[in-house]
């Protein structure tokens, strides 16, 4: 199966010329919420998705990686300072990943992981994990300059469909593309500094989903009445929210990404059998968000695959929103931009 996010990799390494040993190497990589969602995939394989997608970064909140030989001659792979056994699910994914840089050469790694993201927050790492994991193993095979940051994201997208917008602080937007082989699908960050963009997390469940997003989405996928009119729809929310960042119409922008993740979660409600991560906590919060913005708060809500919600609003909401939600945790992306 000709895939382009492979044949690009083994084109790299063959221009680098690289050692018999990786060298020590370590990255860092921000989560990402996306404001325009990615929900289904035209070909799971390759995680090339069926409408194009725009996230917003978390700013401190991600992954750093460091990927190094291995000092006795066996693979080791930490998160959080714990060794994992290797058939651990994190374990056996971060490996097989790195057996796309260390090809049938069987060179041992030492991959050790830690997540700046609150445990409280209970938001997923995947998508900074592989970001990381993917610029880690660049720099430890001695690929980066020979591999951009665009290309990064087309071979991260093989870990995790979410890591594709996980290299760049800020606005990213993820292309569908429309090739077989996956070579349009990647991302690339948008030209826009917005100080004054806020999000906060409000917790709910921190705990493991009873059904993965991979697991979840498949059964839409297959099984909604409604998923139909998903990708259109989609779509075209990706572009209205795209120009409403683009313009920072917060306004639009909000109710744009409040409208979409409502319709993805609709989507998953009409599966059959149906599908629901939002908990009955996550409808109090987004009554209260509601009820709030009739009172005059400027914020919207964005929900993942998850029972957490996510609220966007601009820094002179900070305090409204912190009174109405105590639990909030409050997120400056543009800090390091």
């Amino acid at each position: 199966m000709h895939d382009a996010a492979k044949e690009m990799l083994q084109q790299a390494i063959g221009k680098a010329a690289l050692a018999e040993a990786p060298q020590t190497y370590a990255a860092y990589a921000p989560s990402n919420i996306a404001l325009s969602k990615y929900w289904g995939k035209r070909d799971r394989a390759r995680n090339l998705p069926l409408n194009s997608s725009l996230s917003i970064s978390l700013a401190e909140w991600g992954s750093h990686t460091q990927v190094g030989p291995s000092e006795d001659g066996l693979d080791h792979v930490t998160l959080g300072g714990e060794e994992l056994a290797l058939e651990t699910p994190f374990a056996a994914k971060a490996l097989k990943f790195a057996d796309l840089f260390r090809g049938e050469k069987a060179v041992p790694l030492r991959i050790e992981t830690n997540n700046t993201i609150p445990t409280a927050a209970g938001l997923a790492s995947s998508a900074s994990g592989f970001a990381a994991l993917t610029r880690a193993l660049c720099g430890s095979f001695g690929l980066t300059d020979v591999v951009s940051e665009a290309e990064m994201s087309l071979l991260a997208r093989l870990g995790s469909g979410s890591a594709t917008r996980s290299f760049w602080h800020g606005f990213v937007r993820w292309d569908k593309g429309v090739r077989e082989d996956g070579a349009d699908s990647f991302a690339h960050p948008l030209d826009v500094r917005w100080p004054e963009f806020r999000i906060a997390i409000l917790p709910v469940d921190v705990g493991p989903k009873s059904h993965s997003s991979r697991d979840g989405m498949n059964h839409t996928v297959a099984t909604s009445p409604l998923f139909q009119s998903w990708p259109d729809q989609a779509e075209a929310d990706c572009a209205a929210i795209e120009r409403a960042v683009c313009a920072q119409d917060f306004d639009t922008l909000g109710a744009l990404a409040e409208a979409n993740a409502l319709a993805m979660h609709a989507t998953m409600q009409a599966a059959r059998p149906a599908l629901s991560y939002l908990t009955a906590e996550s409808w109090v919060l987004l009554e209260r968000l509601w009820q709030a913005r009739k009172d005059g708060l400027l914020a919207f809500a964005t929900m993942d695959a998850g029972a957490n919600i996510k609220l966007i609003f601009l820094e002179t909401a900070t305090q409204d929103v912190t009174q109405t939600f105590p639990n909030a945790q409050v997120i400056v992306p543009f800090d390091q931009v």
